[in-house]
């Protein structure tokens, strides 16, 4: 469980905050018994809301990881490794970790045909963001992920 409470932001994205740091706990730490329940309590939440929190925290991770730019190689690297990685533990499809990654770096908009499910979404972006990881925490990228959407929101509203 996470040590950080949330108590500052409003309740719907206190319920993500706390699911995301959930999910990706139990896949930092391949739990296998404790993941399945994280993806279904994450999968039950809003899903555009949700979507844009994990992407907002996927795109801050691939540019502090890459300070001088992506290109194609570093995406396809950053895919491979997530998948060979989440793939030892999980049933991982690549399919939906390249709509992932691209979406959160705004190449790609979301196929109205194939879109990530919620389910998809909430099984994919855990295992992503905790190969992004690595060994840093995770409650920094939602504290900015928050702060990113809200200035957003303001400006537009």
């Amino acid at each position: 469980m996470t040590s950080t409470t949330w108590r500052h932001l409003p309740p719907a994205a206190r319920a993500i905050a706390v699911a995301s740091a959930e999910a990706v706990e139990a896949a930092r730490a391949r739990d296998a018994e404790a993941y399945p329940d994280a993806v279904e309590r994450l999968a039950a939440l809003d899903p555009e809301r949700t979507g844009r929190v994990l992407g907002a925290v996927v795109r801050a991770l691939l540019e502090e990881l890459h300070p001088d730019g992506l290109d194609g190689d570093d995406v396809r690297a950053a895919l491979e490794h997530a998948v060979r990685a989440a793939g030892a533990w999980q049933d991982v499809d690549p399919q939906v970790m390249v709509l992932l990654l691209v979406g959160a770096l705004g190449i790609h908009e979301e196929d109205e045909e194939a879109p990530v499910t919620p389910r998809a979404l909430a099984a994919h972006a855990p295992l992503l963001i905790a190969d992004l990881l690595q060994t840093r925490s995770l409650s920094v990228y939602l504290e900015s992920a928050f702060a990113e959407i809200q200035r957003g929101e303001v400006h537009d509203g």
